[in-house]
């Protein structure tokens, strides 16, 4: 703890050890006189699996939504496009109040009747963390910017052969754009996984706090765990960091053909 507040700052510990991890975790004689520690698997995990679904559900609407504007041609396509690309330019607090009345009014959940009332929807559920950010602007921006490059042609030989839309989408479109897919995937991860207003903003049950939520409460006046917070904040870390090592390649790739690249 002294080499924390230490002046000059000491960049190698002079005794190291692993016992903030291990109090981190509740593991051992450290984790027993560890405050706060008790749920840090459970963050994790409920991090973990946030972030997942998340990815996912953007993955797969967002490529839909991009390829619409990318391949499909329909009246009002390009407006409904800048329109989507206007929503980027909203600060996300603007939205917060919003989106938390909507989802305390949910119809049939959460306890609310046929008009949303009576309940709490889904706030305070895994519900409401993930499917407000099924979609994402720029995720559509970026895989429309990538579809683009696409010869048409490729489309068109796979329709003469018989293939439906979802089809031609499914086995033509989404295959070759793995280098935009895998940028948005780290892109979107990355948000979620670190994401700290949003949920603390839905949760109140303490078996459902993401890592953000977690880390914070080891931050109290006057006696905030230093050592258990920071080694807290690099097993954070550590999932997008070894996320964008495997994915290095294509996210790089990703970003240069989808043109924002400067």
């Amino acid at each position: 703890m002294g080499d924390i507040f230490s002046w000059p700052p000491q960049w190698i510990p002079k005794n190291p050890t692993l016992d903030g991890y291990r109090g981190f975790f509740g593991i051992g004689e450290a984790g027993e006189h560890a405050q706060g520690s008790e749920g840090a698997w459970r963050w994790f995990l409920n991090s973990a699996f946030v972030a997942t679904s998340v990815t996912v559900l953007q993955l797969f609407f967002n490529a839909l939504a991009a390829y619409t504007f990318a391949k499909r041609r329909f009246p009002g396509r390009d407006i409904i496009f800048l329109l989507f690309l206007a929503t980027m330019m909203v600060p996300p607090q603007v939205t917060l109040i919003p989106n938390y009345l909507v989802l305390k009014h949910i119809p049939f959940f959460g306890g609310n009747d046929a008009l949303g009332n009576g309940g709490h929807g889904w706030l305070d559920s895994y519900w409401g963390l993930i499917l407000p950010g099924a979609v994402s602007a720029f995720g559509i921006f970026l895989l429309r910017q990538y579809m683009m490059s696409i010869p048409d042609e490729l489309l068109d030989a796979a329709r003469i052969d018989g293939a439906g839309e979802f089809r031609v989408f499914w086995r033509v479109v989404l295959p070759l754009c793995t280098p935009a897919l895998a940028a948005t995937a780290i892109f979107t991860f990355t948000y979620a996984w670190e994401d700290f207003l949003w949920p603390l903003i839905v949760i109140s049950s303490s078996d459902k706090f993401t890592a953000p939520l977690g880390l914070a409460l080891f931050v109290v006046k006057n006696r905030t765990s230093w050592n258990l917070l920071m080694a807290g904040s690099v097993v954070a870390t550590l999932p997008m960091i070894v996320a964008f090592l495997v994915f290095q390649r294509r996210f790089i790739q990703g970003i240069s053909m989808s043109g924002l690249k400067g």
